[in-house]
């Protein structure tokens, strides 16, 4: 099964919303650590989150004894390890069916992927440089392709990277520095991605045709927004040999079309 997502890379100069003057320490060591666990394939002992978090140990216990008390974080007494609780689900839940943009989206994922037979999403950036899915409808047949709500990617990485790239305008020497960061499957040359940038400022779309993951295709459409409200994008992920050429781009003029009505 492949999953469609991928652990954290950022750029240490790309732009991010202006942080309080003064973060609350507890809170943001709190946000740390559920993140932490959301990544983590398995439940994880107090040592080694405030040891990978460069946390105190006592004060890492006390911050997840906390969660524990707020349903956010499961404690397994057999084993003295953490995870993520129920809790979570239900702010999650709260916050997509309180979308309007989840909301708007879903019925066209739908028709996307009964169509085409691929998976649609719909995804959000978030103020980590991560490009994260909050709607998707699956394709009728099982093609393999494992992606979740709350699934994450790096921005500038494939279709949606490019898209994202575009509408920002870096030069070229800021471009190549988040560049060398990515890390694709099959990755193409740095030219062929600014042409393909510059082919996705110019057409409304993007195509990544298995770099970011050998054998999927993986094509992308900006939804315009005011300046600064987060960069959203509906995108479509299948099997590059069920796809011809003429398919994708039926495919991308498809996601234009749904991104063009949202704009109207």
């Amino acid at each position: 099964m492949i999953a469609i997502y991928a652990a954290a890379m950022t750029e240490p100069n790309d732009p991010q919303p202006a942080a309080p003057a003064r973060p609350v320490t507890a809170v943001s060591r709190a946000a740390t650590i559920l993140r932490y666990l959301g990544r983590s394939q398995e439940p994880l002992g107090v040592s080694r989150i405030a040891r990978d978090l460069e946390l105190i140990p006592s004060t890492a216990l006390n911050i997840l004894r906390t969660l524990v008390h707020e349903d956010l974080v499961v404690f397994e007494p057999n084993t003295k390890r953490y995870s993520l609780g129920i809790g979570i689900l239900g702010i999650a839940r709260d916050m997509l069916g309180g979308s309007d943009f989840v909301q708007a989206m879903q019925s066209h994922l739908e028709n996307i992927a009964a169509t085409f037979d691929v998976a649609a999403i719909a995804v959000e950036l978030d103020s980590h440089e991560h490009m994260v899915v909050v709607a998707l409808a699956r394709p009728r047949l099982n093609l393999s392709i494992h992606v979740n709500i709350g699934s994450q990617f790096p921005a500038l990485i494939s279709a949606t990277g490019r898209c994202v790239a575009a509408q920002r305008g870096w030069d070229r020497q800021r471009l190549a520095r988040s560049f060398e960061a990515l890390r694709w499957q099959n990755p193409p040359a740095f030219e062929t991605w600014l042409d393909e940038i510059e082919a996705a400022r110019r057409d409304g779309y993007a195509i990544d045709d298995g770099n970011y993951i050998r054998g999927i295709v993986i094509i992308a459409a900006p939804i315009s927004q005011s300046a600064g409200a987060p960069s959203r994008a509906v995108v479509a992920v299948g099997l590059a040999a069920q796809l011809d050429d003429g398919q994708r781009q039926a495919l991308a003029r498809r996601l234009r079309a749904v991104v063009d009505g949202l704009a109207d």
